[in-house]
């Protein structure tokens, strides 16, 4: 199954994936990449773990570990899955994870509605200039429309009455965090914490504008970075495997 792809691209909102198709196309001109997507069902409460699981199964008998990458909250999700089933990851690329991954536009959208009086639709319309920046009226409207859909889908633990915070920290295997210096929602100091927990073999990289989708805007900038980050791990993999053989052979 998995020995027809080595990388996996998590997407957790079937209405927010289009905005991945840019990176992920470009990034498919050079490796072997599977999209899996997490649909949480209307009768289901918002739950990472459940994802996590069944992201499990889908994986549970392949013996190759894969490079492991996502956006926002299939970020989120891709470092759950990392931590808790670090046999099944090569790398792990975070593309827009604060350093506390519960921090997603979600988080951002619920903060507000507790601080303002002011309706939905015009918070959602905030959070489309936040994520996007300045948008034609037209596509502004239809942005706002697949923000509300994102929320009634999106495995995002918060709520009006509760917002949610994950466990901050690193991962085992060598991961890769891609943000943007334009991003409001997951700023250069939520992205720099993370070099609390970075390894020397991890890397952090900031897109020089581009807002929080910095990955649909500049696909082949943002692709670059993560190519040469796989390309260097797999590379230390082989010389590791050879210089294993060698050892065996004498």
């Amino acid at each position: 199954m998995s020995d027809s792809f080595d990388v996996l691209w998590l997407s957790a909102s079937s209405v927010l994936q289009r905005f991945d198709q840019p990176l992920v196309g470009y990034l498919s001109k050079y490796r072997r990449i599977a999209h899996w997507e997490y649909l949480q069902n209307i009768d289901e409460g918002s739950s990472i773990d459940q994802g996590v699981e069944l992201l499990y199964e889908f994986l549970e008998y392949s013996d190759r570990s894969v490079h492991l990458a996502g956006h926002g909250m299939g970020g989120a999700m891709a470092l759950s899955f990392a931590r808790r089933y670090p046999q099944k990851v090569r790398s792990l690329t975070l593309l827009a994870v604060a350093s506390q991954p519960a921090n997603t536009w979600h988080a951002h959208y619920y903060f507000q509605r507790q601080l303002f009086s002011i309706s939905r639709e015009q918070i959602l319309a905030s959070n489309v200039r936040s994520l996007f920046g300045n948008q034609p009226a037209k596509t502004a409207k239809k942005l706002v429309a697949a923000l509300d859909k994102d929320l009634e889908q999106s495995p995002s633990p918060h709520s009006l009455f509760k917002l949610v915070y994950l466990s901050k920290g690193g991962v085992s295997m060598p991961m890769m965090i891609c943000g943007c210096k334009t991003d409001p929602i997951v700023n250069s100091p939520a992205l720099h914490d993370w070099l609390n927990w970075l390894k020397p073999e991890d890397k952090l990289w900031e897109c020089p504008q581009g807002y929080h989708f910095f990955h649909y805007f500049y696909p082949q900038e943002v692709g670059e970075q993560i190519l040469d980050f796989w390309e260097h791990h797999d590379s230390h993999l082989i010389e590791a495997s050879t210089l294993s053989f060698s050892t065996y052979k004498s």
